[in-house]
Parts: C-alpha cells; structure tokens; sequence
C-alpha cells in the first residue's frame, strides 16, 4: 500500500464537496491502490455539520480513507496538502454584481492562497470549484508566490463534459467516441466551446462548424447549461460539478489520452490571450501534469467569441488588482 497523501476540500460541508468527499474516499480521484488524509474545511459554524459528513465517512468504512480532519483553521488543513479542491466560495447575491462577488471572494481565496503557500506541499495541485473559479483562481495563486503557478487551476471540466454529451446526443453515439472537444476562456456564459478538431467515432466533424446548429444551438446551450439547470431544478448544479472536480483531478494525476479543457495560467500561451488571465486552453495530462497544447488553429468563427471571454477576464483580474 501507498503512503497516504493528504486531500484538502474547503467548502466541505456543502452540497457540491457532499457529492464530492465519498468518491474521493473510495479512490475514485487518485485510484484503489492510494490511501487518503482527507482534510476537510468550512466556516466556523458549519462545524456541527461538518462533523455529520464525518460520521457518515467513518460510517461507510472505507479502506483508504486513513484519516479525517475537519477544521475551520487554515493553516491546519491546508498543512502539508497534497491535492486542494477548492470548492467553498460566496454564491451571487440577487442584484449583486459581479465585481462585487469577486471582491467578497477574494477575502476568501487570499487567506487560502496564502496558507498553501506556507503550510501545503510545494507539489500540491490545486482546483479552485467555487465561482468565479477562473480569478478566484488567479487570486490563489498570486498569494502563492512559493507555488508554481501551474499548481493552480481552475475547473472547465464541467463546460467540457457537458460539450461532450451534446456532442454524443446530437450524433446518437456513445461518450467515448467523442474525442478532442475544446472549451476556451472563462467558467462564466462567455465560455467557447470549440469543435473544430473534435471527432466522432474516429471521424473530424469540423464541418459542423459552419452549421447553424452549432453557433445558434449548441454554443448557447453550453456556455448557459447552468441556468438551465437551475431553471429546471431550483437549485445549482452539484452533483456533476463534483463529478467534474473528480474527473479533473483524477486525469492530472494519473494521465488521459483525451484532449482536456484546463483553466490555467494565461503566461507564455501562443494564442495571442493576454497575460495573466486564469485562461481555459486545451491540454493533454500524463505522469501527474498538464501541458497546454500549443499547435491548435482557431476558426475564424470563434474570434469574436474568443475576444468576448478574454475581455470579461481581464475585467475580472482588472476588478481585484488589489488582491493580486
């Protein structure tokens, strides 16, 4: 057996870490064969629940969950964190803006960059969840500066599955026969979600671009899937936002053969996307990181799509300099 290594997930007593705590338990992240610390944080006065999610851990006995956690101290949790998921963050207020949610954000993911950066593992990997997750992210990492900032990342998972299963309805086929779907830019309505290399049973449907199906249909129903959801349920998405959360960290750390969708530091990217941006690119991941791809062609048809996502981006960052 492994040594066990020490999983972080803020927001933990909350319904999307719900979803999320007992699929890392259980090795669905990090895989059957490695044990697991996890490391659970919330406010203060979600405590007393926190404890319940602790008792149904120990309940479902799990033989790689080592041991349990739950605090609302940072510098404990984050203590030699190997793996972050950064799920806890303020939800939008009605006729809040959206200036205004980063600023009372950034009073959360400052404090958490700056205790990574002291207490957790120089290796650690860290997915920031909660929303705004892309400048969320980048307020993280910059309150990080002994992290590499390619540790920080922020989830597009989620834009990306849900690209894939439309893809898959559309064409009546099985998830896995899609393959190499992009999703640039923020984690916001602005997102661009990108088929012009995807393939479908081995086949390029590039073609599908120039189909008004895609930029009438397809792109509106991704980049507003969420509200979508809402609409339908009355709640946000949790469940496949956990899904999502999994599924990314399971991939940076033990590899895909798929082109992925990841949020991440903007700098040196040859597409022309401004400098420190929490930019979502297409990537490939094996032996526990992530490279961007560098050699991918945008269509024409995205520019002003691009353009859009990347300007919101910059306005978010522009938004909390103060926090950088």
């Amino acid at each position: 057996m492994k040594k066990p290594v020490n999983v972080v997930i803020t927001g933990a007593a909350g319904n999307i870490a719900y979803s999320a705590i007992f699929r890392v338990a259980s090795g669905q992240m990090l895989g059957n064969d490695q044990p697991v610390n996890l490391k659970l944080i919330d406010i203060e006065p979600a405590m007393n629940a926190l404890k319940g999610v602790m008792y149904e851990l120990e309940d479902c006995a799990f033989p790689l969950l080592n041991s349990i956690t739950t605090t609302y101290d940072l510098n404990q949790g984050f203590e030699e964190c190997d793996y972050a998921l950064l799920i806890g963050a303020k939800p939008r207020m009605k006729g809040m803006e959206r200036k205004d949610l980063l600023k009372d954000n950034g009073k959360i993911f400052k404090p958490q960059g700056q205790a990574i950066n002291n207490v957790a593992n120089k290796n650690v990997k860290i997915l920031v969840v909660g929303n705004p997750a892309n400048t969320n992210a980048l307020i993280a990492m910059h309150n990080a500066p002994s992290i590499d900032p390619k540790q920080f990342t922020s989830m597009m998972r989620l834009d990306h599955d849900r690209s894939i299963a439309q893809i898959a309805n559309k064409y009546e086929t099985n998830i896995n026969e899609v393959k190499k779907v992009i999703v640039w830019g923020n984690h916001s309505n602005t997102q661009v979600p990108d088929l012009s290399y995807t393939e479908v049973s081995g086949k390029n449907i590039k073609e599908i671009i120039n189909d008004p199906w895609y930029t009438n249909d397809f792109i509106p129903r991704i980049q507003n899937r969420g509200a979508e959801i809402i609409e339908a349920r009355g709640l946000s998405s949790a469940a496949s936002a956990a899904n999502a959360a999994i599924t990314h960290m399971r991939d940076w750390a033990q590899g895909s053969n798929d082109w992925l969708s990841i949020g991440q530091i903007s700098n040196g990217n040859s597409y022309g996307i401004s400098e420190n941006l929490m930019f979502s690119f297409p990537s490939l991941c094996s032996n526990g990181s992530y490279e961007r791809i560098a050699d991918v062609n945008m269509s024409d048809v995205l520019n002003d799509y691009i353009k859009i996502t990347e300007q919101e981006l910059i306005q978010e960052r522009d938004s909390v300099l103060d926090l950088l």
